[in-house]
């Protein structure tokens, strides 16, 4: 199990789909935590100075160095195959470790990987918009979220305290910068980005108090009869999201934001770290560029590279951002990878899917498009609740891998 921009998590190694297919074929399971997340400290602190080690090629060559190192300690043999495992950032890098490691790592499972990097990733609430449509069935949802948001914008011109009171926001507007407010929409957007990447996904760190909040029961929220006017339905649900994170207000502040991501410290959270990666090698920035008429034009690229710039310094401008994403593309192959013995899966609500390889292309590197799934659907323990594509899908990739060890 490759790991990510997060903490290694133990639970991986008891539970998900993974433990399943190694019991069938009788494997031995690694979880690796990445570099410069969880407990895996290189450097003294995270300044930019230090983070020039970060990358997705370090990486690579740490799991390349780690099954090299493993393969002396167990004394395992040429017989013995390795099969990497990967979902979202990690499942690019399974995939890439099978194609820049051949020798080491004999096939690989890549879910949800956006193997493009792509620094205006404006078609992720593209796929958002469409994911409402697509479970609820029709356009009302999407229909009452464009009303919200068109509310929210008129009443801050002429009623803000009642959209701070709503909203439960920790200063009044009257005191908010311009960024202040690019921050309040893109946060307000980010509760719906939230809510469909992992619509309905079995998780196994997900909170039971909060399963029952979905596409469908959030669009209820909206769309059910009665006076209230759409902007406060929305606050409704931007309460849910407050209240599920543990905030008692909306901090929308820009600068707060800022200090956060200048703390050089090492902590548990991983959002340094990730930030670092977007402004070095992939972008992956979710502008509202494509959805400005449901979420407003309120977060455009340019909002996500002045962050690259006030967190890091002036030099990751957007003409570095576009250089650092076009390198990346040019290093991997972006959708263009030629690979073998790897599967891609994908879901058709996850938004990172518009980033992914969704049809197969080649025989030897199969895809598997699930519809009316999320992010990493695939990964998680089935569930009785599980849609009968997603079942099959497990199953498919199960006999892929079984196919290529040789043990179909």
């Amino acid at each position: 199990m490759v790991g990510g921009e997060g903490p290694a998590d133990p639970r991986w190694m008891v539970k998900g789909t993974w433990i399943d297919y190694a019991k069938t074929f009788k494997a031995f399971c690694i979880n690796l935590e990445h570099r410069y997340y969880g407990e895996s400290h290189p450097t003294n602190d995270l300044s930019v100075k230090n983070l020039q080690y970060l990358s997705s090629s370090q990486a690579l060559a740490d799991l390349a160095n780690f099954i090299t190192a493993m393969n002396d300690k167990l004394k395992l043999n040429k017989e013995v195959k390795w099969v990497a495992f990967g979902g979202s950032y990690p499942g690019s890098l399974a995939a890439w470790l099978r194609m820049k490691y051949p020798h080491l790592v004999f096939a690989a499972v890549s879910s949800s990987g956006p193997l493009l990097a792509k620094v205006n990733f404006m078609e992720y609430f593209e796929v958002v918009v469409n994911a409402l449509r697509e479970k609820t069935g029709g356009e009302e949802c999407v229909n009452q979220l464009r009303l919200g948001h068109k509310q929210i914008e008129d009443m801050m011109k002429t009623e803000p305290d009642a959209i701070e009171k709503e909203f439960r926001v920790c200063k009044p507007f009257v005191r908010a910068t311009k960024n202040d407010l690019r921050n309040f929409f893109n946060s307000i957007a980010d509760d719906f980005a939230d809510l469909v990447q992992y619509n309905e996904d079995n998780r196994i760190s997900s909170d039971t108090k909060y399963r029952n909040i979905t596409i469908n029961t959030v669009c209820k929220m909206l769309t059910e009869p009665g006076e209230s006017p759409a902007y406060k339905r929305l606050a409704a649900f931007n309460s849910i999201m407050l209240d599920k994170a543990n905030q008692t207000c909306m901090d929308y502040s820009y600068n707060n934001m800022i200090n956060d991501l200048r703390n050089i410290t090492w902590g548990s959270e991983g959002a340094r770290q990730w930030m670092y990666q977007t402004c070095t090698e992939f972008g992956f920035y979710q502008t509202s560029s494509g959805e400005v008429e449901v979420f407003g034009d309120h977060f455009s690229l340019d909002f996500f590279i002045q962050q690259c710039q006030d967190v890091f310094g002036t030099k990751f401008n957007e003409n570095f951002v576009d250089s650092m994403a076009d390198w990346t593309n040019s290093y991997y192959g972006g959708l263009g990878i030629s690979v073998s013995r790897v599967v891609f899966v994908h879901g058709s609500v996850d938004p990172w899917h518009a980033l992914g390889l969704t049809t197969t292309e080649d025989n030897d590197a199969p895809a598997i498009f699930i519809h009316g799934t999320a992010h990493c659907a695939n990964m998680y323990p089935a569930s009785e609740n599980d849609p009968a594509e997603l079942t099959e899908a497990r199953l498919e990739i199960q006999q892929y891998i079984g196919t290529w060890l040789g043990q179909p």
